[in-house]
């Protein structure tokens, strides 16, 4: 029926009302916060690019979660900055490196606190890719896999709740799934980086996790903006995989991906809202130009819309603040 007799204001017309009628709410529930562990006692290396974000050594990794977990959030994603790299990314899979020392520690402190480490190359490699490299410069795929699956299976012995592949390889989904099942850890979960784009948004990141590639770029492996058939190819053959959680990265401005795959694959979802979405609002708002909490919690809502269960953000902790001041 059209108006006068449908009138759609009348489910606006207070806060009681809006909260009854909400299609899809925000909890703490959702969130993974992003951390960034690196060596040595009493480190916290603050980035410019990422107002509020550091690299911290595990002492104050340790110090962090305290936080985190009497905030609800109910798990974080852990990057390496390794105390020493080389072309084959060996630092990776030191069972005594900072990630790995992380998660030992984050388990024996917070044990129900879920302790995902991403899983790829570039923070560990001299030369900054995602993988092996042959005489000319081009990433190995099938020599990536099996460097893949012995950091998977480091991260597991140190205790990992969940593994995290971000490296765009052909196949590591299923390398790493196999070699978990074959050593005995085949309750570990994967969250697959399914669709992650080669994007401009990446840039503060680098900044904190030192993972810049000394030439050329990552074109050669993940996927091209301009492509959305393509991101529904590669979901398809990580859940055939063993995928357990899939994932598109960045949010903001493929929300459309999230929509498509969330539809297509009726599985968890996560959206990594990256390092670039959460510097641009962190600028705008030191500028007073935008109201920072609205924006994130706009931006992070429209996320849960368009199909995401879970949203890795460096904005955790301010919206478990905010959830819980709006209660």
């Amino acid at each position: 029926m059209a108006f006068p007799i449908t009138r759609m204001r009348r489910l606006r017309v207070n806060e009681v009302m809006r909260r009854m009628v909400r299609e899809n709410k925000l909890t703490v529930d959702d969130l993974i916060y992003p951390l960034f562990v690196t060596n040595g006692e009493n480190v916290i290396n603050p980035v410019a690019s990422m107002p509020g974000i550091a690299q911290m050594s595990v002492d104050n990794i340790l110090k962090e979660c305290k936080e985190i977990v009497e905030l609800g959030i109910p798990a974080v994603l852990l990057f390496g900055i390794p105390a020493y790299k080389d072309e084959k990314g060996s630092s990776a899979y030191d069972d005594e490196e900072a990630v790995q020392r992380a998660i030992r520690a984050i388990k024996k402190e917070y044990p129900d606190l879920l302790v995902i480490p991403d899983l790829c190359m570039c923070e560990y490699t001299s030369h900054g890719h995602c993988g092996i490299l042959d005489e000319k410069g081009n990433v190995i795929n099938d020599e990536t896999l099996k460097v893949l699956a012995k950091i998977a299976l480091s991260y597991a012995r140190a205790g990992a709740d969940m593994v995290a592949p971000s490296d765009m390889m052909d196949g590591r989904v299923g390398a790493i799934r196999e070699a978990l099942d074959a050593n005995g850890f085949e309750n570990i979960p994967i969250m697959s980086y399914s669709a992650k784009y080669a994007s401009a948004y990446y840039g503060p990141f680098r900044d904190v996790a030192e993972s810049a590639p000394q030439f050329g770029d990552r074109r050669g492996y993940q996927m091209d903006p301009a492509n959305g058939d393509e991101a529904i190819r590669e979901t398809r053959l990580d859940v055939e995989e063993g995928a357990d959680i899939i994932m598109v990265k960045p949010a903001l401005a493929y929300m459309d991906i999230m929509y498509r795959l969330k539809q297509e694959f009726r599985m968890p979802l996560a959206a990594y809202n990256v390092s670039g979405e959460y510097s641009m609002i962190k600028a705008a708002a030191q500028n007073g130009w935008i109201d920072e909490k609205r924006v994130v919690l706009e931006t992070l809502t429209g996320m849960k819309r368009a199909g995401a269960d879970i949203i890795i953000t460096y904005h955790a902790k301010d919206v478990a603040k905010w959830l819980k001041e709006d209660k």
